[in-house]
């Protein structure tokens, strides 16, 4: 998908961003709230044992109903996994693109429970292709033919591909590899960031910045955070191949242990507002972390 493909498609997207008309949040004939849910004690171990009556989730502090349950862990009941990867192969990353193929690898190679990986590199400018298990193959060769060159259309690349997991059902992970820079996009980091708020994509990143100054670094780490967070991932910054290994072995137990929950909301309105939500436990000890919340859906009065 070349650059002027994508900008067409990001601009879809900003357009359905939260507040304005035609958004729509969760694409659904119900309008589903779902959630995936990580749960850890207070060593951080994940717990996967966890039953549906321990789950109580309220949104705007009013309590909820839930609708579906999928305990901790991947089963054949589970919702469908799609993966998403997001490639930077702009000239910032020459130095770090071979530890950064080599994550993408080992973590493809770990997961074969994708129905399906959409893979967005992106420099200048920004491409796009979805692949089946069949077509590992050529996906790694994809990723290993790419070289570093161009600048940075980071938040574009975000936009393409949430602009194609919206018609996707399922759960919907994400996982970055980028250095967190931005110097070339149609869109900017706010509109990112509401871009992905409004999606119901939990995003992993694995920020490349130890080639980069200082002060760099800090802004980096920032932005990579503030995108990371609000999703329910989490953001990693490995420096070697150890690392990479541990990053990547976290993300994995994340993703397998998580819990998937879907309620429909109380509150009927469609003022495209955000509303935040809260999801807790009963058992003693333990702590949630999931998306922090969602827009309603938008529907201009007649």
């Amino acid at each position: 998908m070349c650059m002027k493909l994508a900008v067409a498609a990001v601009g879809l997207l900003v357009l359905a961003a939260p507040g304005r008309p035609g958004a729509q949040v969760f694409r659904s004939n119900v309008d589903l709230v779902s959630l995936g849910v990580a749960v850890s004690d207070k060593r951080g171990t994940l717990v996967t044992d966890l039953g549906e009556a321990e789950f109580e989730i309220y949104e705007d502090g009013k309590r909820q109903e839930l609708k579906f349950f999928f305990g901790g862990g991947i089963s054949t009941s589970s919702p469908e996994l799609h993966l998403g990867l997001l490639f930077d192969t702009s000239g910032s990353m020459d130095e770090d693109i071979a530890l950064s193929r080599t994550a993408a690898v080992k973590f493809l190679n770990a997961l074969p429970e994708a129905v399906d990986v959409t893979l967005v590199d992106f420099d200048t400018e920004v491409r796009v292709a979805r692949y089946g298990q069949n077509d590992f193959a050529r996906l790694i060769e994809r990723i290993r033919r790419r070289k570093p060159d161009g600048m940075t259309a980071l938040y574009d690349a975000l936009g393409v591909y949430l602009h194609g997991a919206g018609s996707q059902e399922g759960r919907k992970i994400l996982v970055a590899y980028s250095d967190g820079g931005d110097n070339r996009s149609s869109i900017n980091f706010g509109e990112a960031l509401d871009l992905l708020r409004a999606s119901d994509v939990t995003m992993y990143t694995i920020g490349f910045l130890d080639h980069q100054g200082s002060s760099y670094q800090l802004d980096s780490r920032s932005r990579i955070q503030r995108l990371t967070e609000p999703t329910g991932g989490q953001a990693f910054f490995p420096s070697s191949v150890r690392d990479i290994e541990t990053a990547y072995d976290k993300v994995l137990a994340d993703i397998k242990a998580q819990y998937s929950l879907g309620y429909l909301s109380t509150n009927a309105r469609t003022d495209g507002k955000w509303r935040k939500v809260e999801i807790k436990v009963t058992r003693p000890g333990l702590k949630t972390r999931s998306r922090q919340g969602y827009f309603a859906p938008y529907r201009k009065r007649p």
